[in-house]
């Protein structure tokens, strides 16, 4: 009974270590054969690092205004008689928007300019008895004064009815009328507004720390979204103080407004451009890689194979962390890190590590997304 009892726990014995000593081997297999097993190369597609020349601007944000635009209002107290415009009309200079009642204006300037007439003929016929030497010098100068003062009454009258009739004081294009006729109206109120958009000024703002890189008759552009900036002008004016509060200057650009599409009071992106810079390192936005580390790319490493001529060389990448600068037209500076005729990675870089084997595909690149230049 024990020598059965022995023979079975040997048994056991044998058969428990050939599968404890089985599952070693196995592991012990998997984990050379992993450890030697090569990754298949990573598809990526790439770029060359280029030394090109940069257009660095100063972008900002603005509001546009016409360069000649006001509200009419009304300089004296009356009815209104006549509206002469409808909104969004082009009117010339000098061109009677809005006629007050002024039939009591009227009238006195007709009796002033009857007595004027009175007095220049009294003046006449005294300037005639002087000449006839029948006169007396007292008399034609009472006739002159009181012709002058005629004169002056006349143009104060003339003047009183002007006031009743509002003028355009520039081409333009009137906007809605703010009154009604028969509408009372008094000094100061609003009658329309009046905007000439052939010629609009940009009002914008930027940093403190690009104040000495402005200019008068520096070039800007200008439009509304950041991708379309058809228009173009210069910079007219820079306020010599800076915002204490906010750090910023303000700047004034003169552009021009053909067809009348820009509006007063729009929001427009303005860009300020600098002079041209050379031999600027660039490379796709898309090769930059951000990391808690730093911002890096993987560069192009081919290392000649072994076997001979025919043997295809060896590609991989390597990690090389830069120092990032300014960014323009999907494109950013490499200030440190890669040298022109680098090649980079620009497309797959999720699934590459350090010395990872890679197949080069540029049959598709990514999109870049526009930016103008900082």
């Amino acid at each position: 009974m024990i020598k059965r009892f022995i023979i079975a726990f040997i048994l056991l014995v044998v058969v428990v270590g050939g599968l404890v000593g089985f599952n070693l081997f196995r592991d012990k297999a998997i984990q050379d054969f992993f450890a030697t097993m090569q990754r298949p190369p990573v598809a990526v597609s790439t770029a060359e690092v280029k030394a090109v020349s940069w257009e660095p601007t100063i972008r900002a944000i603005g509001t546009v205004n016409a360069a000649n635009g006001v509200d009419l209002t009304a300089e004296v107290t009356g009815v209104v008689k006549e509206i002469q415009f409808t909104a969004n009309q082009s009117v010339k200079q000098g061109d009677v928007l809005v006629r007050l009642d002024d039939e009591v204006q009227r009238a006195d300037l007709a009796a002033a300019q009857s007595q004027l007439d009175l007095n220049e003929q009294a003046l006449q016929r005294a300037q005639e008895l002087q000449t006839r030497g029948v006169g007396s010098q007292s008399a034609l100068d009472s006739a002159q004064a009181a012709a002058t003062a005629s004169i002056s009454q006349v143009a104060k009258l003339q003047a009183v009815v002007n006031q009743k009739q509002l003028r355009a004081p520039f081409d333009g294009t009137i906007g809605i009328p703010q009154i009604d006729l028969g509408e009372y109206v008094s000094p100061g109120q609003v009658v329309a507004t009046l905007q000439n958009l052939d010629t609009m000024h940009a009002n914008f703002t930027v940093p403190e720390q690009q104040f000495s890189e402005l200019e008068i008759d520096q070039p800007i552009r200008l439009g509304l979204t950041e991708n379309d900036m058809p228009y173009t002008g210069k910079i007219t004016g820079i306020d010599p103080k800076i915002d204490p509060s906010t750090r910023l200057v303000s700047v004034r650009a003169e552009i021009a407004n053909p067809g009348g599409k820009l509006n007063p009071g729009q929001f427009v992106r303005v860009r300020v451009a600098l002079p041209t810079e050379d031999g600027v390192i660039v490379i796709p936005q898309t090769a930059l890689v951000a990391s808690l580390y730093g911002d890096f790319v993987y560069r192009i490493k081919t290392t000649p194979a072994e076997g001979g001529d025919e043997a295809k060389p060896a590609v991989t990448v390597e990690q090389v962390f830069v120092q990032a600068g300014r960014r323009s037209d999907g494109t950013v500076e490499i200030v440190d890190g890669l040298s022109a005729g680098d090649e980079v990675v620009n497309a797959g870089q999720n699934r590459l590590s350090n010395g990872a084997s890679v197949t080069i595909n540029n049959e598709v690149q990514p999109v870049l997304e526009k930016d103008d230049a900082q």
